[in-house]
């Protein structure tokens, strides 16, 4: 079962998506338990999570940042779903983890049920409902 508030920095993957809001970790069926999850499902395919270059938490801290696997993510999310990895590296590297999980929060929590809105079908998880 998903957390009522999945907010947290260990589920800010190292190109910058939010786990917790992926629908890989909001379905119940199969679920993945996040990118830097022991568990995780994808990583062995995930070209960004494996990548031995990154000296650190975030890919934002490569000397070869962005990188093609970078900005063929941020193209394809801020085309389909209207969000970018790169703009959230640059306010995790701007303002802090903690301060972006916050904005994230904001960002993502239904403000109907309370649930968190799953940004590939941009609905709410828990009630359906598209945000307000």
């Amino acid at each position: 079962m998903v957390p009522k508030d999945p907010f947290r920095s260990t589920l800010i993957a190292p190109c910058g998506m939010d786990c917790a809001i992926c629908m890989a970790f909001l379905r119940e069926k199969n679920r993945c338990p996040g990118c830097r999850s022991p568990d995780r499902m994808h990583h062995a395919n995930c070209r960004i999570f494996s990548c031995t270059k990154r000296p650190g938490g975030y890919c934002q801290g490569c000397t070869e940042f962005p990188c093609r696997w970078i900005l063929q993510i941020d193209k394809r999310y801020r085309t389909k779903y209207h969000m970018s990895m790169l703009e959230n590296l640059a306010a995790i590297k701007k303002n802090g983890i903690r301060a972006f999980v916050k904005s994230e929060r904001a960002r993502w929590t239904c403000t109907v049920c309370g649930g968190t809105v799953d940004v590939h079908c941009y609905r709410c998880s828990s009630c359906g409902k598209e945000p307000e």
